[in-house]
Protein backbone atom coordinates (compact mmCIF):
# COMPACT_ATOMS: atom_id res chain seq x y z
CA UNK A 1 0.00 0.00 0.00
CA UNK A 2 2.87 2.31 0.74
CA UNK A 3 4.75 1.66 -2.51
CA UNK A 4 5.43 4.88 -4.41
CA UNK A 5 2.95 5.19 -7.16
CA UNK A 6 4.08 6.99 -9.74
CA UNK A 7 -26.87 21.82 1.23
CA UNK A 8 -47.15 37.10 7.46
CA UNK A 9 -49.93 36.18 8.95
CA UNK A 10 -51.82 34.50 6.17
CA UNK A 11 -48.91 32.18 5.60
CA UNK A 12 -48.73 31.40 9.32
CA UNK A 13 -52.45 30.64 9.53
CA UNK A 14 -52.16 28.45 6.45
CA UNK A 15 -49.38 26.47 8.08
CA UNK A 16 -51.38 25.77 11.24
CA UNK A 17 -54.44 24.87 9.20
CA UNK A 18 -52.51 22.32 7.16
CA UNK A 19 -50.75 21.00 10.26
CA UNK A 20 -54.13 20.55 11.94
CA UNK A 21 -55.20 18.34 9.07
CA UNK A 22 -51.97 16.38 8.67
CA UNK A 23 -51.26 15.50 12.29
CA UNK A 24 -54.43 13.38 12.79
CA UNK A 25 -53.77 11.65 9.47
CA UNK A 26 -50.19 10.86 10.49
CA UNK A 27 -51.38 9.45 13.81
CA UNK A 28 -53.93 7.23 12.09
CA UNK A 29 -51.31 5.93 9.65
CA UNK A 30 -48.86 5.18 12.46
CA UNK A 31 -51.59 3.33 14.40
CA UNK A 32 -52.54 1.29 11.33
CA UNK A 33 -48.91 0.38 10.71
CA UNK A 34 -48.44 -0.75 14.30
CA UNK A 35 -51.60 -2.90 14.16
CA UNK A 36 -50.46 -4.56 10.94
CA UNK A 37 -47.02 -5.25 12.37
CA UNK A 38 -48.51 -6.77 15.51
CA UNK A 39 -50.82 -8.90 13.42
CA UNK A 40 -48.00 -10.29 11.31
CA UNK A 41 -45.73 -10.91 14.27
CA UNK A 42 -42.77 -9.59 12.28
CA UNK A 43 -40.24 -6.91 13.10
CA UNK A 44 -38.35 -4.77 10.61
CA UNK A 45 -35.29 -6.49 9.17
CA UNK A 46 -31.93 -5.34 10.55
CA UNK A 47 -29.89 -2.92 8.45
CA UNK A 48 -27.30 -4.62 6.22
CA UNK A 49 -25.73 -1.79 4.36
CA UNK A 50 -22.11 -0.90 3.88
CA UNK A 51 -18.64 -0.12 5.09
CA UNK A 52 -20.21 2.83 6.91
CA UNK A 53 -23.61 2.54 8.61
CA UNK A 54 -26.20 4.79 7.06
CA UNK A 55 -29.13 6.49 8.74
CA UNK A 56 -31.95 6.85 7.89
CA UNK A 57 -32.53 3.64 5.94
CA UNK A 58 -31.55 4.13 2.28
CA UNK A 59 -33.85 3.77 -0.66
CA UNK A 60 -31.22 2.11 -2.87
CA UNK A 61 -33.77 2.64 -5.60
CA UNK A 62 -33.62 2.58 -9.36
CA UNK A 63 -34.64 6.07 -10.37
CA UNK A 64 -33.64 5.64 -14.01
CA UNK A 65 -35.22 2.29 -14.77
CA UNK A 66 -32.01 0.36 -14.24
CA UNK A 67 -31.81 -3.21 -15.48
CA UNK A 68 -29.11 -5.85 -15.25
CA UNK A 69 -28.44 -5.38 -18.96
CA UNK A 70 -27.58 -1.68 -18.52
CA UNK A 71 -24.36 -0.57 -20.24
CA UNK A 72 -21.44 -2.28 -18.49
CA UNK A 73 -20.03 0.96 -17.10
CA UNK A 74 -23.38 1.97 -15.56
CA UNK A 75 -24.36 -1.24 -13.79
CA UNK A 76 -25.72 -0.40 -10.35
CA UNK A 77 -24.18 -2.33 -7.47
CA UNK A 78 -25.45 -1.91 -3.91
CA UNK A 79 -27.22 -3.84 -1.16
CA UNK A 80 -30.41 -4.02 -3.21
CA UNK A 81 -28.61 -4.90 -6.45
CA UNK A 82 -25.80 -7.37 -5.69
CA UNK A 83 -23.54 -8.97 -8.26
CA UNK A 84 -23.68 -12.74 -8.77
CA UNK A 85 -21.10 -14.79 -6.92
CA UNK A 86 -19.35 -15.77 -10.16
CA UNK A 87 -19.08 -12.21 -11.49
CA UNK A 88 -15.56 -12.05 -12.95
CA UNK A 89 -14.66 -9.04 -15.13
CA UNK A 90 -11.62 -9.06 -17.38
CA UNK A 91 -8.93 -7.41 -15.27
CA UNK A 92 -5.64 -5.63 -15.79
CA UNK A 93 -2.99 -5.19 -13.11
CA UNK A 94 -3.01 -1.51 -12.31
CA UNK A 95 0.19 -1.39 -10.30
CA UNK A 96 2.73 -4.23 -10.14
CA UNK A 97 3.93 -2.99 -6.76
CA UNK A 98 0.56 -3.24 -5.04
CA UNK A 99 -1.03 -5.88 -7.27
CA UNK A 100 -4.28 -3.91 -7.46
CA UNK A 101 -6.45 -4.72 -10.49
CA UNK A 102 -9.08 -2.81 -12.47
CA UNK A 103 -11.52 -3.57 -15.29
CA UNK A 104 -9.49 -3.81 -18.50
CA UNK A 105 -12.03 -1.66 -20.40
CA UNK A 106 -11.58 1.26 -18.01
CA UNK A 107 -8.05 0.90 -16.65
CA UNK A 108 -6.66 3.22 -19.34
CA UNK A 109 -8.88 6.07 -18.13
CA UNK A 110 -7.83 5.48 -14.53
CA UNK A 111 -4.14 5.49 -15.47
CA UNK A 112 -4.64 8.67 -17.48
CA UNK A 113 -6.25 10.35 -14.47
CA UNK A 114 -3.48 9.25 -12.13
CA UNK A 115 -0.81 10.41 -14.58
CA UNK A 116 -2.46 13.84 -14.85
CA UNK A 117 -2.34 14.14 -11.07
CA UNK A 118 1.31 13.11 -10.91
CA UNK A 119 2.20 15.64 -13.61
CA UNK A 120 0.96 18.32 -11.24
CA UNK A 121 3.13 17.08 -8.39
CA UNK A 122 0.41 15.12 -6.58
CA UNK A 123 0.91 11.65 -5.13
CA UNK A 124 -2.22 9.50 -5.59
CA UNK A 125 -2.27 5.87 -4.51
CA UNK A 126 -4.90 3.28 -5.41
CA UNK A 127 -5.16 1.32 -2.17
CA UNK A 128 -8.04 -0.89 -3.33
CA UNK A 129 -9.32 -1.85 -6.75
CA UNK A 130 -11.04 -5.10 -7.73
CA UNK A 131 -12.26 -7.21 -4.82
CA UNK A 132 -13.42 -10.78 -5.46
CA UNK A 133 -16.52 -12.33 -3.93
CA UNK A 134 -14.30 -14.66 -1.91
CA UNK A 135 -12.34 -11.76 -0.44
CA UNK A 136 -15.61 -10.05 0.51
CA UNK A 137 -16.66 -13.23 2.33
CA UNK A 138 -13.36 -13.25 4.24
CA UNK A 139 -13.63 -9.59 5.18
CA UNK A 140 -17.23 -10.04 6.32
CA UNK A 141 -16.37 -13.16 8.32
CA UNK A 142 -13.42 -11.40 9.97
CA UNK A 143 -15.81 -8.72 11.20
CA UNK A 144 -18.26 -11.37 12.44
CA UNK A 145 -15.49 -13.09 14.40
CA UNK A 146 -14.38 -9.79 15.90
CA UNK A 147 -17.95 -9.17 17.08
CA UNK A 148 -18.23 -12.67 18.55
CA UNK A 149 -14.99 -12.05 20.44
CA UNK A 150 -16.68 -8.99 21.95
CA UNK A 151 -19.46 -11.17 23.34
CA UNK A 152 -22.12 -11.07 20.60
CA UNK A 153 -24.02 -14.20 19.54
CA UNK A 154 -23.56 -15.47 15.97
CA UNK A 155 -26.75 -13.77 14.80
CA UNK A 156 -25.93 -10.54 16.61
CA UNK A 157 -22.37 -10.62 15.29
CA UNK A 158 -23.61 -10.92 11.71
CA UNK A 159 -25.90 -7.95 12.26
CA UNK A 160 -23.03 -5.94 13.72
CA UNK A 161 -20.72 -6.86 10.83
CA UNK A 162 -23.33 -5.80 8.29
CA UNK A 163 -23.32 -2.30 9.76
CA UNK A 164 -19.68 -1.83 8.80
CA UNK A 165 -18.96 -4.06 5.82
CA UNK A 166 -20.88 -4.57 2.60
CA UNK A 167 -22.42 -8.05 2.49
CA UNK A 168 -20.65 -10.29 -0.07
CA UNK A 169 -21.74 -9.45 -3.60
CA UNK A 170 -22.82 -5.91 -2.72
CA UNK A 171 -19.46 -4.15 -2.97
CA UNK A 172 -18.78 -2.05 -6.06
CA UNK A 173 -15.20 -3.27 -5.92
CA UNK A 174 -16.35 -6.65 -7.25
CA UNK A 175 -17.40 -4.93 -10.48
CA UNK A 176 -13.79 -3.95 -11.13
CA UNK A 177 -14.94 -0.38 -11.77
CA UNK A 178 -14.35 1.11 -8.31
CA UNK A 179 -11.11 2.42 -6.86
CA UNK A 180 -10.20 3.75 -3.44
CA UNK A 181 -7.69 6.51 -4.15
CA UNK A 182 -5.77 8.13 -1.33
CA UNK A 183 -2.83 10.46 -0.85
CA UNK A 184 0.49 8.75 -0.28
CA UNK A 185 1.02 11.27 2.51
CA UNK A 186 -2.29 10.32 4.15
CA UNK A 187 -3.49 6.77 3.60
CA UNK A 188 -6.22 6.85 6.25
CA UNK A 189 -9.74 6.10 5.06
CA UNK A 190 -11.45 8.76 7.14
CA UNK A 191 -12.71 12.34 6.83
CA UNK A 192 -9.17 13.76 6.88
CA UNK A 193 -8.73 12.38 3.37
CA UNK A 194 -11.05 15.10 2.06
CA UNK A 195 -8.52 17.80 2.93
CA UNK A 196 -5.64 16.33 0.93
CA UNK A 197 -4.60 18.03 -2.34
CA UNK A 198 -5.19 14.71 -4.10
CA UNK A 199 -8.86 14.53 -3.11
CA UNK A 200 -9.46 18.17 -3.88
CA UNK A 201 -8.07 17.62 -7.38
CA UNK A 202 -10.13 14.46 -7.87
CA UNK A 203 -13.36 16.07 -6.68
CA UNK A 204 -12.82 18.82 -9.25
CA UNK A 205 -11.57 16.76 -12.21
CA UNK A 206 -12.58 13.10 -11.89
CA UNK A 207 -15.52 13.52 -14.29
CA UNK A 208 -13.12 14.54 -17.08
CA UNK A 209 -11.84 10.95 -17.04
CA UNK A 210 -15.22 9.24 -16.67
CA UNK A 211 -15.21 8.87 -12.88
CA UNK A 212 -17.60 10.05 -10.18
CA UNK A 213 -17.34 10.51 -6.44
CA UNK A 214 -19.57 7.52 -5.73
CA UNK A 215 -20.72 8.31 -2.17
CA UNK A 216 -21.26 12.08 -1.75
CA UNK A 217 -21.85 13.52 1.73
CA UNK A 218 -25.50 14.44 1.14
CA UNK A 219 -26.70 11.19 -0.51
CA UNK A 220 -26.38 8.67 2.32
CA UNK A 221 -30.15 8.15 2.50
CA UNK A 222 -30.09 7.06 -1.16
CA UNK A 223 -26.79 5.19 -1.52
CA UNK A 224 -26.86 3.53 1.90
CA UNK A 225 -23.21 4.45 2.40
CA UNK A 226 -21.79 7.31 4.41
CA UNK A 227 -19.54 9.89 2.78
CA UNK A 228 -16.38 8.31 1.33
CA UNK A 229 -14.18 11.03 -0.19
CA UNK A 230 -11.75 8.39 -1.48
CA UNK A 231 -14.13 6.10 -3.41
CA UNK A 232 -14.41 6.68 -7.17
CA UNK A 233 -16.42 4.76 -9.75
CA UNK A 234 -15.96 4.64 -13.52
CA UNK A 235 -19.22 5.35 -15.38
CA UNK A 236 -17.98 6.88 -18.65
CA UNK A 237 -17.36 10.52 -19.51
CA UNK A 238 -20.92 11.54 -20.48
CA UNK A 239 -22.56 10.04 -17.39
CA UNK A 240 -19.78 11.30 -15.12
CA UNK A 241 -20.13 14.89 -16.28
CA UNK A 242 -23.91 14.78 -15.92
CA UNK A 243 -23.82 13.21 -12.46
CA UNK A 244 -21.18 15.53 -11.06
CA UNK A 245 -22.71 18.65 -12.65
CA UNK A 246 -26.17 17.85 -11.23
CA UNK A 247 -24.86 16.88 -7.81
CA UNK A 248 -26.62 13.52 -7.90
CA UNK A 249 -25.53 9.94 -7.22
CA UNK A 250 -25.56 6.88 -9.46
CA UNK A 251 -28.87 5.67 -8.04
CA UNK A 252 -30.50 8.89 -9.23
CA UNK A 253 -28.98 9.00 -12.71
CA UNK A 254 -31.24 8.20 -15.66
CA UNK A 255 -29.35 6.94 -18.71
CA UNK A 256 -30.53 8.55 -21.93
Amino acid sequence: MKAKRPAKRRRSLCFFYIAGLLIPVALLLALASALLRDASGESPAPSTLSDNPASPAPSLGIAGGWEEDSPWQLRLVNSAHPLPEDWAPDLTVLDPYTGEEFDSRAVGYLNEMLSAMESEGLQPLVCSGYRSYESQVRIFQDNVEDAIAQGFSQEEAEQQASLWVMPPGCSEHQSGLAADIVSQENQRLDDTQEDTPEQQWLHAHCQDYGFILRYPPDKTDITGVNYEPWHYRYVGADAARAIMAQGICLEEYSPA
